[in-house]
């Protein structure tokens, strides 16, 4: 724990915004009358008839206002106030993201503030998706989402897509270098910081959804893609290195037969098609899911680190499986080898994502 001790009204708070309304004058009044020095805006690509919000916004000392020229997304107005609070406010104790449409209560972004100022961690502000005037859609998406974090990811938070969220300065630099540009940015962040072992709290904030959260700029179909392709990216991988293992296990597995022993066989053959398909998963997980930034050859050690013991026991279980089924070397067997693996598919993503192509602190 931190001895900071550090006004939490201090804190630079992050507001990006694409052709706000009324009620995002009433958010940056809000934020000025609770005592907020430094107000950081980003107009990301507004209507011209939208400008009056933001030149009502810098008429405040406390308020500074950046301009994209042209809409970038979410993800890239973050980052265009968190480079210039690196660059500006070099003193400043971190940053809080807020959203410009009211849902984050003053007395919640500064209880998120005075979290961050206590312990060195990301803070999320969580909402309660369970009340009755949460939107059907926020509800089953937040379920969705928090559902594949935890299995998949390990991470367990009741809100994933919150807007509400205190950064340490430390910190401000890695966002940075985090992959995205609109929605799926805040969903990389967690992915990210988390592989390198950065922490998340959560405190509980007030659920606010005003006419079905009509004014959100979220794409459904589209958005909802971008945030999941972390996980769509590992799933395809994860396939293509399945269909090649399979289709080598079948091939060898027949070769084999009579030849040696039916469990002798089942190794073999596990083990040709594993070396096929375990060097081209590895390289779409390293250059194309996980990004890994450790050298070529310590991260192949690594993978086969886990690879070669997830090879002996799906063998193993394969074989014993096999055996109890009284099967043969036919394709009930193969398919026997195909259940196996996926149940070790959730384990290997999650030991994948920690450690083998862990992101540098």
């Amino acid at each position: 724990m931190s001895q900071r001790q550090i006004d939490p009204r201090l804190v630079s708070v992050v507001l990006p915004s694409l052709n706000p309304s009324d009620k995002f004058d009433a958010v940056v009044d809000g934020l000025v009358a609770a005592g907020f020095t430094d107000i950081v805006i980003v107009d990301d690509g507004s209507r011209e008839a939208n400008k009056i919000h933001f030149e009502r916004a810098a008429a405040h000392p406390e308020v500074t206002v950046l301009t994209h020229e042209v809409n970038r997304g979410k993800g890239a107005g973050l980052k265009t106030a968190f480079a210039w609070i690196i660059e500006h406010r070099p003193d400043s104790p971190g940053a809080v993201t807020i959203d410009g449409d009211g849902q984050h209560l003053v007395g919640d972004i500064l209880r998120c503030a005075e979290a961050m100022t206590e312990e060195d961690a990301i803070v999320m502000g969580c909402r309660d998706f369970s009340l009755d005037h949460v939107p059907p859609r926020s509800r089953m998406g937040n379920r969705i989402t928090s559902t594949v974090f935890r299995l998949f990811c390990g991470i367990r938070l009741s809100d994933t897509q919150t807007g509400l969220r205190a950064i340490p300065a430390a910190l401000l630099p890695r966002m940075l270098t985090v992959r995205g540009e609109r929605f799926e940015y805040e969903t990389n962040m967690l992915l990210e910081l988390t592989r390198q072992g950065v922490k998340l709290r959560e405190v509980p904030i007030e659920t606010v959804y005003e006419d079905g959260n009509s004014e959100s700029h979220f794409r459904p179909v589209v958005d909802s893609l971008k945030i999941y392709k972390f996980i769509i990216l590992y799933a395809l991988a994860s396939l293509a290195g399945s269909l090649a293992d399979l289709l080598a296990f079948y091939v060898f597995r027949r070769l084999l037969e009579g030849a040696v022993a039916d469990g002798t066989a089942v190794l073999l053959a596990t083990a040709i098609a594993r070396a096929i398909s375990s060097f081209l998963n590895f390289n779409l997980n390293r250059e194309v899911v996980f990004h890994g930034q450790d050298s070529y050859g310590k991260t192949m050690l690594r993978y086969y680190c886990l690879a070669v013991p997830q090879m002996l026991l799906s063998a193993g279980l394969v074989a014993l499986l096999s055996r109890l089924a009284g099967t043969g070397a036919g394709i009930l067997t193969t398919c026997i080898k195909f259940v196996v693996d996926v149940l070790l598919f959730f384990i290997s993503f999650r030991i994948q994502q920690t450690w083998v192509f862990k992101g540098r602190k």
